[in-house]
């Protein structure tokens, strides 16, 4: 009798060769790491090869399994089109990520959910984690990666971060002049905490630049404009952290949730892998 390839346990070694990380890929598919592994095993015994190879701190591909990791996506890309059919009615996603919460998440975020998901469209909308709030709130987003903020509970912890004073090496502040900051425009919550720390600690300061976007506020601080405050987790490896050389207040931390009113088993997959890798390249 002829062996046959399992489409789910073939989709289970796509995510642990994506996400590099048992635990992670069973997050994202709702089960538990045993049963990933187990069927991780069906396939290796299957195919009559080694295709992970297993370490405390990391799963990588064997050179067996980089070779059959083209043709698993082939064989799920032609699955996925089998499925679909022409009269098949498309599905969509629609997801709000806070600016400040988005960071070098986004990319492998939008790949991941390509991969699992490439019938569903996607709609992503960047913005301040109090509107992506409002518009889920409102019903116009099926969910939303935001910051924590205020009284809010509920939600899916997908990291936390802590906040510093980031600016350019070559960065200088004249003598006796106030503080000058780079931020997003209110109502930013990681700029009302930075200013709320400020005043607190009695320094002066001043809106050097203020940006319509994180990607504008880093470039800001990369061209040695101001000190802007960011999470560490999406600041630039020319960004360093001179809170402590100016004797600046510390920002603490705050927590990126993931909120869903997302029921359709598609769409609950694909979030499952949107939280499994954002907690996956958070932790790098």
């Amino acid at each position: 009798m002829t062996a046959t390839l399992d489409i789910a346990t073939v989709q289970a070694f796509l995510l642990v060769a994506d996400l590099q990380n048992f635990t992670r890929t069973a997050e994202a598919l709702g089960t538990t790491q045993a049963a990933v592994s187990l069927k991780l095993q069906r396939l290796e015994t299957l195919l009559g090869k080694r295709l992970v190879e297993r370490s405390p701190r990391a799963v990588r591909l064997t050179a067996d399994g980089a070779t059959f990791l083209e043709r698993a996506r082939a064989l799920i890309a032609a699955h996925d089109r089998a499925l679909s059919g022409e009269a098949s009615v498309a599905q969509s996603l629609s997801l709000g990520i806070s600016d400040h919460a988005a960071g070098p998440e986004l990319v492998p975020l939008l790949e991941r959910l390509h991969a699992i998901s490439s019938n569903l469209t996607l709609a992503v909308i960047i913005g301040f984690s109090r509107e992506m709030q409002e518009a889920y709130d409102a019903g116009r987003l099926d969910a939303v990666i935001v910051r924590q903020e205020g009284s809010r509970r509920g939600g899916e912890t997908l990291a936390e971060d802590e906040f510093g004073w980031f600016a350019s090496r070559r960065f200088t502040v004249p003598k006796g002049q106030p503080l000058p900051l780079a931020t997003l425009a209110p109502p930013c919550g990681v700029r009302a905490i930075a200013v709320r720390a400020l005043d607190k600690a009695g320094l002066k300061w001043r809106e050097r630049f203020v940006g319509g976007g994180v990607t504008a506020v880093v470039a800001a601080a990369l061209a040695g404009l101001a000190i802007a405050p960011l999470a560490r987790r999406i600041a630039p490896a020319g960004l360093v952290d001179v809170g402590p050389a100016h004797k600046l207040p510390k920002l603490g931390s705050s927590k990126v949730m993931l909120h869903s009113k997302v029921s359709d088993p598609a769409k609950l997959g694909a979030l499952r892998a949107v939280a499994a890798t954002f907690r996956s390249v958070a932790a790098v």
